[in-house]
C-alpha cells in the first residue's frame, strides 16, 4: 500500500485546499475591512462617554453628561470626515501632498487649533437661533440640545456617504432652529438671524469662487501665457506668496487666534500687510534659487507653487480647528453646564476636557472618513493643478477677511468648494474664450462639435448639482431630523 504522505496528488490537494484558504482569507480581509473605521469610532465613542462621566466627577447627571459626550464624540467624527476635505482636497488633487501627508498634517494642526485657540466661549444656542429661556425648563433646554447635536451629526454623516462636502455650522444651525421650533414654536427662532444664514448660502461659494477665478487669472495673464514664464514667475511667484502670508496672517488673528489675541479688522489687516510684504522680501531670492535650470514650460512652474500649498493647507487646517471645533463641543458644554447647575445661558466657557473630544474626534475622523470627500474636492469637481489649487487656498482666506470687512456672513465650506468650482468654470470660460480668438485667426481650422464641447466641461455637472443640493437642503433636513428626535424623546420621557 503506498504511502499517502509520499503521493504526488495528495499533495496537489493539500496544495489546493491550501489555495482556497488564502482565498478565503483574502475575502474575510476584504469583507472585514468596511468595519474597521466604524468599529475604530465607535470605541473613540465610547471612551469619549467614559471620561466624560470621570471628569464630571460621576454626579448625579452623570449619565446625561455620558450620553451627550458620545454624542459630541461622533459629531466631531463628522467634522473630520467631512470638513477637512475642503482643506487638503485641493493639496492632495494636486499631487502636492500624499494622502498620508495631508492626513498627517491635517490631524496635527487641527488638533493644535482646537487645543490652542479653540473656542473659549462659544454661543451654544448656535449664534442667537433661538433664546435658552424659551425653553423653559432645564430638562427640555438638555433635550433640545441632544436633539440638535444628533440630528447634525447624522445629517453630516449622510452628506459624507453620499459625497457632498456640507457646512457643520449650518447643520448645528438646523438642528437646534428644529429643536426649538418642536420645544417652543415658530416666535422661539429668530428668523432675522435665518435670513441672515440662508444668505451665506449664496455669498460664500460665489464670493469664494470669484476670488479664486482672479487669482487663477492673474497667474495665467502673468506668468501662464508669458514667453519666458520663469523670468515672469520669479517676479510674481514671490509676490504671489506675499500675498498669501498677509491674508493667512490677518485670517488667523481674525479667525483662528480669538482666544489668545483680540484684535479689531484693521489692525489685523496691518498686521497682515506688515508680514506679507516681509515674506515677499524673503522669498524674492528664494524663488531665484528654485527656478535655476528649470525648463521654460508649465509643468517647471509646479515646483514653485508646492510648498507655499502645503503651507497655505495647513493654516486653513488649524484655523479650521480652533473655529469648528465649537459645532461639536458647543452643544456638548451647554448641556454640561446646564445639567450640573440648571443655568441657562446663550454663552458657556467649554472645559478643556471638551476640547479634547472634539480635537480629537475631529482628527480619528480624518483619518478613518477623511479620505473620500479629500479625493473628490481635491480630483473629481474639476482636475487642478498646484496652481489652481494655491488660488483655491488663497481664497478661502481671503474671502474671510472681505466678507469680515462688509459684514457678510460666510461658510468655510462654502467658499472652500466655491473656490474649487470657480477655478473650474474660469477653466471652461478662458478655454472658450481661446477657442473663439483662435477660430477668429484661423476660419478654416476645424474646431469641435458643439455636442463634443459639452461632453468636455472641466467641471463635473452631476457633482455640481449634488453638492448645490445637499447645500441647500443642510438646514431644513437637519431641523426635521431635530424635530422628530426631540418629539420622540420628549414622548419617551414622560
Amino acid at each position: 500500500m503506498a504511502d499517502e504522505q509520499g503521493d504526488p496528488r495528495h499533495l496537489d490537494t493539500l496544495d489546493r485546499d491550501l489555495a482556497r484558504f488564502s482565498n478565503i482569507e483574502l475575502a474575510t480581509s476584504y469583507a472585514s475591512r468596511p468595519m474597521v473605521g466604524p468599529g475604530v469610532g465607535l470605541v473613540f465613542v465610547l471612551l469619549a462617554g467614559i471620561s466624560a462621566m470621570l471628569f464630571t466627577g460621576m454626579e448625579n447627571n452623570s449619565f446625561i453628561v455620558l450620553v451627550a459626550a458620545c454624542l459630541g464624540a461622533y459629531m466631531a467624527l463628522n467634522i473630520g470626515a467631512n470638513d477637512v476635505a475642503n482643506n487638503m482636497g485641493p493639496a492632495v488633487g494636486a499631487n502636492a501632498l500624499s494622502m498620508g501627508g495631508a492626513i498627517a498634517i491635517a490631524v496635527v494642526f487641527e488638533s493644535a487649533g482646537a487645543l490652542i485657540a479653540g473656542g473659549d466661549v462659544v454661543s451654544t444656542i448656535a449664534k442667537g437661533i433661538i433664546a435658552p429661556e424659551s425653553m423653559g425648563t432645564t430638562a427640555t433646554f438638555i433635550w433640545a440640545m441632544m436633539a440638535a447635536l444628533l440630528s447634525a451629526a447624522l445629517w453630516v454623516n449622510v452628506a459624507t456617504w453620499v459625497g457632498a462636502p456640507v457646512s457643520t455650522t449650518h447643520s448645528v444651525v438646523g438642528g437646534v432652529m428644529g429643536a426649538g421650533v418642536a420645544a417652543a414654536g415658530f416666535a422661539a427662532v429668530s428668523w432675522s438671524m435665518m435670513g441672515t444664514i440662508a444668505a451665506s448660502w449664496v455669498i460664500s461659494p460665489v464670493l469664494g469662487g470669484g476670488i479664486a477665478a482672479l487669482f487663477l487669472w492673474l497667474i495665467k495673464s502673468r506668468i501662464i501665457y508669458r514667453d519666458d514664464k520663469i523670468a515672469a514667475a520669479r517676479v510674481w511667484v514671490p509676490v504671489l506668496v506675499g500675498i498669501m502670508a498677509g491674508v493667512f496672517s490677518s485670517y488667523l488673528v481674525l479667525k483662528g487666534l480669538k482666544k489668545l489675541i483680540s484684535v479689531d479688522l484693521g489692525t489685523a489687516l496691518l498686521m497682515g500687510a506688515v508680514i506679507g510684504v516681509a515674506t515677499w522680501a524673503v522669498m524674492i531670492p528664494v524663488i531665484r534659487r528654485q527656478s535655476e535650470g528649470l525648463e521654460n514650460r508649465n509643468k517647471s512652474l509646479k515646483v514653485l507653487f508646492g510648498i507655499p500649498l502645503i503651507v497655505s493647507a495647513a493654516l486653513l487646517s488649524f484655523a479650521h480647528g480652533a473655529n469648528d471645533v465649537a459645532n461639536a463641543v458647543g452643544p456638548l458644554a451647554a448641556i454640561v453646564q446646564a445639567s450640573q447647575s440648571g443655568d441657562l445661558s446663550d454663552t458657556v466657557g467649554i472645559p478643556f476636557w471638551v476640547m479634547v473630544i472634539g480635537a480629537f474626534g475631529i482628527s480619528f475622523g480624518l483619518f478613518l472618513f477623511g479620505p473620500k470627500l479629500i479625493r473628490m474636492v481635491g480630483g473629481q469637481i474639476t482636475k487642478l493643478n498646484p496652481m489652481r489649487a494655491y488660488c483655491v487656498a488663497l481664497s478661502a482666506a481671503s474671502t474671510v477677511i472681505v466678507a469680515s470687512w462688509l459684514g457678510l456672513p460666510v461658510s468655510s465650506t462654502h467658499i472652500a468648494v466655491g473656490g474649487v468650482f470657480g477655478v473650474g468654470f474660469f477653466r471652461e470660460w478662458d478655454a472658450e474664450r481661446r477657442i473663439r480668438k483662435a477660430r477668429l485667426a484661423m476660419p478654416d481650422r476645424a474646431t469641435y462639435a458643439p455636442e463634443e464641447r459639452r461632453r468636455r466641461k472641466l467641471v463635473r455637472r452631476s457633482h455640481f448639482m449634488t453638492i448645490i443640493a445637499a447645500w441647500i437642503i443642510t438646514v431644513p433636513a437637519a431641523a426635521i431630523l431635530s424635530a422628530l428626535i426631540f418629539t420622540l424623546i420628549n414622548l419617551a420621557m414622560r
